[in-house]
């Protein structure tokens, strides 16, 4: 017997994650690999970035738009009334250190930071040089 609903009783794959025209991105690290310079390049900011351990304690967001072909062109077909392009929430947290789950380092206030963002980008040192 068919449904009531008239579908062909196929569910539809489940979407994970979020979508939307604005998502928020953290960028974590452990402490001086580069993560607020990255941040100011990849947004052209011009947060503190200095080499000590926790410069940033609050985090630095930005936003950055996406650019896409394939947006300007169906604008470019369809000519709507008004234009509004994609745009990357970029948040600069600060240093990932062990033990924060047990309140080290900023603790339960870095963790907070980090959830409250759809996706994580953790930034890693490719090569340790000693430091001076």
């Amino acid at each position: 017997m068919p449904s009531k609903k008239g579908g062909d009783g196929i569910k539809p794959p489940p979407i994970i994650g979020r979508f939307g025209t604005s998502l928020k991105i953290g960028i974590v690290g452990l402490p001086n690999v580069g993560k607020s310079t990255f941040f100011n390049v990849l947004t052209n900011s011009q947060a503190s970035a200095e080499n000590f351990p926790f410069c940033t304690v609050d985090p630095n967001e930005s936003r950055v738009p996406v650019t896409d072909e394939r947006f300007d062109f169906l604008c470019q077909y369809h000519k709507p009334a008004s234009k509004i392009p994609a745009f990357l929430n970029v948040v600069d947290t600060a240093g990932l250190v062990k033990g924060a789950h047990n309140g080290w380092g900023l603790g339960n206030a870095f963790l907070s930071h980090i959830s409250a963002c759809d996706g994580i980008f953790h930034l890693t040192l490719s090569l340790l040089l000693p430091r001076s």
